[in-house]
């Protein structure tokens, strides 16, 4: 492969995502997992996991790292723009459309069964449980607010910590395991202009055996338009047989491990800064649902 010839892809914050061009002007697109390797045989693995399930696009290729040549995973370059393009251009009609869209691709991962939570750590899919999360939520918050948080008020801290209990013990009510997509959000949808039709979900370097409720957390964390928010729910809601309240609490629940994950990162990447930024609104008020 010519890597002179490669182009970054819009929307990709990473630096390992880019156009190939090949053949008379067929477009494919290029993962170089240089961070982490094994990676490539994991995402490829899922990818044909869900295929016809879900929109994702075809695995071309995958090459283990040898020498210094990274690990690299090809695949087909499907069509439509960004989600994150899409959606803040619409209006209510139109967001509901795609809310609804969106519902229905969440209830669809959070419905495909694993046998236990964890890390996928190669193409197999072999699941390894993830380290330093024995504790639960509220565990995790602490030793979160000791590290990357430590700068928070004592208020704060006092805050978070009982957002975190609180969400703990509903999350504890269900005790399923599926297939997390662990970044399901506008940026990582491809979305047909005009039918609003969900062409491709994308970015599968997170995915991991977790909570039913952690994609539809990641969905509504920063997307608050209510007729979006509400379709979103309302299609989840009838396909999970959930009442939309009570999907959205354990939603919000759910995304607090990701909240202080990223919050804890603060300062590295602005999505990081905006999920401090939010998570601190949330431990102030002590409303999981703070804006």
């Amino acid at each position: 492969m010519d890597f002179a010839s490669l182009e970054p892809l819009e929307g990709g914050w990473s630096g390992e995502t880019f156009v190939a061009r090949v053949g008379d002007g067929e477009r494919q697109v290029v993962r170089i997992h240089a961070r982490s390797p094994g990676r490539a045989e994991v995402d490829a693995a899922l990818m044909r996991l869900v295929r016809g399930l879900l929109p994702v696009p075809d695995v071309l290729d995958v090459r283990r790292a040898a020498g210094e040549m990274p690990a690299l995973l090809i695949t087909s370059y499907l069509p439509g723009e960004r989600g994150d393009v899409v959606l803040p251009r619409l209006g209510p009609t139109d967001q509901a459309t795609l809310g609804a869209n969106v519902g229905e691709l969440a209830a669809a991962l959070g419905g495909m069964p694993q046998t236990r939570s964890g890390e996928y750590v190669d193409g197999d899919l072999t699941i390894r449980p993830w380290e330093g999360l024995s504790g639960g939520l509220a565990a995790f918050a602490e030793h979160a607010l000791d590290q990357g948080l430590h700068h928070w008020t004592a208020q704060e801290r006092d805050g978070l910590l009982e957002v975190a209990d609180l969400a703990e013990e509903l999350l504890s009510g269900v005790d399923r395991v599926c297939l997390v997509h662990s970044d399901l959000n506008p940026k990582n949808l491809l979305v047909d202009p005009a039918s609003l039709a969900i062409t491709g979900l994308v970015d599968w370097e997170y995915a991991h055996a977790g909570h039913p409720f952690t994609d539809l957390g990641n969905v509504l964390r920063f997307d608050r338009q209510p007729a979006y928010v509400e379709a979103v729910l309302a299609t989840y809601g009838r396909a999970r047989a959930v009442a939309p309240s009570e999907a959205l609490a354990l939603a919000r629940a759910a995304d607090l491990f990701a909240l202080i994950d990223l919050a804890g990162r603060a300062g590295t990447n602005p999505v990081a800064d905006r999920a401090e930024h939010h998570l601190r609104s949330v431990a102030r008020s002590g409303d999981p649902h703070a804006t």
